[in-house]
């Protein structure tokens, strides 16, 4: 049987000046969903819902996958709201960190990538930089106008980590983010860094699941760059 794969999903709006009508849509980017497609397994779109929801949608999947969008409400680190902080989703928090902490008790793997490692990095107590202009960090971390399909800078890869089990110790990734993870989580261990110091992926097994966060995106160059198809290859295949 197909290894389920439920990806957070987010939501978004536009209106049609024919219809005179606002449309909503609950989606996750195509390149999740294809890059779990080739490989082998079924993704499953996971639309914000209510927190009671949590438990059931759990029973549904065998690994959660939090995906990209907003910056994460500071109120969930014990932080005031900074100038810099971008667009919030109040709700997608919530029901996120719901997921989080269902998937833990269920003993679901769970897997995040860019605002999806600092929300799990949030969910077990650790914060955030609300932004660069907070850090030293030097590097360019949103690389526009640059596209995600090319990446641009280095991490070195811890030699222990799960990462090292199919990337090398020096790899190149793309990013776009604007906050960092700043303390990080107990029992979770720093896998991937950048040049200039700024954490890019985390792991935990303390909880009795997997879970690993990083802060690139291999969607965006899974299709060019067959390493980031090996992420998605060892999440259906490890996980």
């Amino acid at each position: 049987m197909k290894k389920r794969i439920g990806i957070i999903g987010n939501e978004r709006s536009t209106y049609d000046e024919k219809d005179q009508h606002t449309y909503y849509f609950s989606y996750t980017p195509r390149d999740f969903i294809q890059g779990f497609l080739r490989a082998n397994s079924l993704p499953v779109i996971l639309p914000v819902g209510i927190v009671e929801d949590a438990v059931a949608y759990i029973e549904q999947i065998d690994v959660l996958v939090l995906a990209g969008g907003q910056d994460i409400d500071p109120k969930y680190f014990h932080q005031e709201r900074h100038p810099l902080l971008g667009e919030v989703f109040e709700a997608r928090d919530e029901f996120e960190l719901a997921l989080i902490k269902e998937a833990v008790k269920q003993g679901k793997s769970i897997v995040g990538v860019c605002r999806g490692m600092q929300v799990l990095n949030v969910a077990f107590g650790g914060t955030l930089y609300q932004d660069t202009s907070l850090t030293d960090y030097t590097l360019k971390h949103v690389q526009s106008p640059i596209s995600l399909e090319h990446p641009t800078h280095d991490v070195t890869i811890k030699e222990t980590s799960l990462l090292r089990q199919f990337l090398p110790e020096t790899y190149k990734v793309n990013s776009y983010h604007h906050q960092f993870v700043d303390q990080v989580a107990n029992h979770f261990t720093v896998t991937a860094h950048t040049t200039d110091g700024a954490i890019e992926a985390i792991e935990s097994t303390y909880y009795g699941n997997t879970i690993i966060g990083v802060q690139w995106h291999p969607e965006q160059s899974c299709h060019t760059h067959p390493l980031d198809q090996e992420f998605f290859k060892y999440i259906v295949e490890n996980l």
